[in-house]
């Protein structure tokens, strides 16, 4: 089983199915993000106020849509920013973070593609998630 390494200045665009051999994607040695990509967040917001608990109290966050829907690993859209979503019951919506583990590697359209343990930020509460599975 091979994986499917990129690396370096690479600019993707246009309709492109990334096909690894039974691996995964990895972009600069670390997994690229596709769409159901899981982390966790910091505590919701809480609503209603206290001494109430928060309506959705869960921590687990998933990205729900890339802003790429071009360019596909195993048939699930890259990450290269997007919409996530926090709680037990998807509540709280978010939205990823340019990467921090990608900074200078391939794009899609221009737009650094996401990998494990980029960062998310939750509107309402103004918390921080950590993707940390790559959803591949």
């Amino acid at each position: 089983m091979g994986d499917l390494k990129l690396s370096g200045n690479l600019m993707l665009g246009g309709q492109l199915q990334l096909q690894p051999s039974g691996g995964k994607v990895l972009v600069e040695n670390l997994e690229a993000l596709v769409e159901n990509a899981e982390g966790t967040g910091a505590p919701p917001v809480i609503l209603p106020p206290p001494p109430a608990t928060p309506t959705d109290s869960g921590t687990a966050v998933k990205v729900i849509s890339s802003f790429n829907k071009t360019v596909t690993a195993n048939g699930k859209n890259l990450v290269t920013q997007g919409i996530v979503m926090q709680g037990n019951v998807p509540t709280w919506p978010g939205m990823m973070l340019p990467s921090i583990g990608n900074p200078a590697g391939p794009s899609v359209n221009g737009v650094k593609i996401n990998v494990e343990n980029d960062q998310a930020s939750i509107f309402p509460s103004g918390g921080i998630a950590t993707l940390t599975q790559s959803g591949q």
